[in-house]
């Protein structure tokens, strides 16, 4: 079993950038991937960046170009970088751990917001 914790949201100018971190600890051996999604209010949960443990990364249309996912493996971390930050990006940001060999997330965080706020 993975626990996942996330930390770094808060609240953001347009324009601005923020780091979220996802901090990994039991099974973390076990871990094929990880990701970050997001959920706004009234709205269903959204893809927003993966990255698979050979090092491969890709990201939502949404965000390509502005996000970046990247990983700390000594620390078990995983990191969701934002720049530009737009109004849509207001969210609660989720991360997710795969343990299975289809790459299904399966362990999920409890989520930060980010508030996108002039």
């Amino acid at each position: 079993q993975v626990q996942l914790v996330e930390s770094g949201g808060g609240l953001v100018q347009p324009g601005g950038s923020l780091r979220l971190s996802c901090a990994a600890s039991g099974r973390t051996f076990s871990i094929t991937a990880t990701g970050w999604f997001r959920q706004a209010p009234g709205k269903e949960r959204e893809f927003v960046c993966r990255l698979s443990w050979s090092g491969a990364s890709y990201c939502g249309d949404s965000v390509k170009g502005r996000f970046t996912i990247s990983s700390d493996s000594a620390k078990n971390t995983v990191f969701l970088q934002m720049n530009n930050l737009k109004y849509e990006d207001t969210a609660v940001y989720s991360c997710a751990a795969s343990t299975t060999s289809g790459g299904n997330f399966n362990s999920w965080g409890q989520g930060t917001q980010v508030t996108v706020s002039s």
